[in-house]
């Protein structure tokens, strides 16, 4: 039995961060026994049926690395500094960690984009030089890595490999469904919200859609979700704890607006149109991707008739990608898998 630690940003309570977890559980070989560094271990063994540690509890990662054999980055953009400088160098010392305790490490799925401060940049690029194995979801972190000398796999964002199912609890909902996944930002102001809301009312008028408001990381977007509920008829907050239902939530849905990143990468992949609002590079890399309509948070229009004309001729005459397209798409995110086959 090969033993692996996984780390994250696990047990956060962000829908997407624990649709990474899930899908590299899912794609583990069935001898390596995982054990998830976790900010809420209970909720991980729930959620997850899998075995956890506190990310904090320093005591307890130092026994599991003096037992176990592989390391591994468990998906998504840690080392950046965009939402904290710390977080770069929490992720980076275990990596390095690991490394001095002579394990297999593996920086599995990464994003590598937000590194605004010289410090933090030079520090990434020395915890990378400790990788055993490395892959990436995209051609700017190929791209990043590469001028720095290092050599990576690179595959589209594994939760398009997740399996799904239908426990969300929408099916009894009114059709057609419009998801909207909105999270709090800077440039998402009081008068931009305004603007959002007062188009998703017109929107929802027109079309009379169900519009179904789903929080990916309810202790930050539920607030943003309550203030569109009580303004829109014919809305429902959905959050769903499971990632495999989160992702087949997306299956019910016509239309998706999405900021949250895997909001739109479960909805492409559940052939949801997509329509993105743009906060981070890796929104702006998907949208290029996939050509997909949007703009950025700054670039929101200021009259809210404009973006609902927007959302309706697109609601009217956008097209999904087709099964072919997403069966292709999730046999190349599956490239992530050899990393795993040890």
């Amino acid at each position: 039995m090969t033993r692996a630690i996984v780390c994250g940003y696990y047990g956060m309570g962000n829908g997407g961060d624990e649709a990474l977890l899930a899908t590299l559980l899912q794609l583990l070989p069935s001898h390596v026994q995982p054990v998830v560094l976790s900010g809420s271990p209970t909720e991980t063994e729930k959620i997850h049926g899998v075995e956890a540690i506190g990310r904090q509890d320093w005591g307890a990662i130092a026994r599991e690395l003096r037992r176990s054999d592989v390391f591994i980055w468990g998906g998504g953009s840690l080392m950046q500094d965009f939402s904290s400088w710390r977080s770069p160098f929490y992720y980076g010392g275990l990596m390095l960690w690991a490394k001095q305790w002579g394990l297999t490490t593996i920086a599995w799925a990464q994003g590598i984009a937000n590194l605004r401060g010289g410090l933090t940049r030079r520090f990434t690029r020395r915890v990378f030089r400790a990788v055993d194995r490395l892959s990436v979801r995209d051609s700017g972190s190929a791209q990043l890595l590469e001028s720095w000398g290092y050599s990576c796999l690179v595959a589209p964002d594994p939760v398009w490999a997740l399996s799904w199912d239908r426990s969300a609890p929408i099916w009894q909902l009114p059709a057609p469904r419009v998801a909207v996944a909105l999270r709090p930002h800077p440039l998402l102001d009081r008068s931009r919200l305004e603007v959002i809301k007062t188009a998703l009312v017109s929107f929802q008028r027109a079309t009379d859609v169900h519009i179904l408001l789903v929080p990916f990381q309810p202790q930050k977007d539920r607030e943003i979700a309550q203030m569109l509920h009580q303004a829109i008829p014919h809305s429902t907050i959905v959050a769903v704890e499971r990632p495999q239902g989160l992702k087949g939530l997306f299956d019910g849905v016509e239309m998706t607006i999405g900021m949250r990143f895997h909001s739109l990468i479960m909805g492409l992949s559940q052939q949801s149109r997509c329509w993105a609002i743009n906060y981070d590079p890796k929104v702006g890399q998907l949208m290029a991707e996939f050509d997909l309509p949007g703009c950025a948070v700054a670039d929101l229009p200021t009259d809210p008739n404009d973006l609902c004309q927007a959302w309706l001729e697109y609601f009217v005459n956008g097209e999904s990608l087709s099964p072919t397209q997403i069966e292709a798409i999730t046999d190349r995110a599956l490239i992530h898998k050899r990393l795993l086959e040890f």
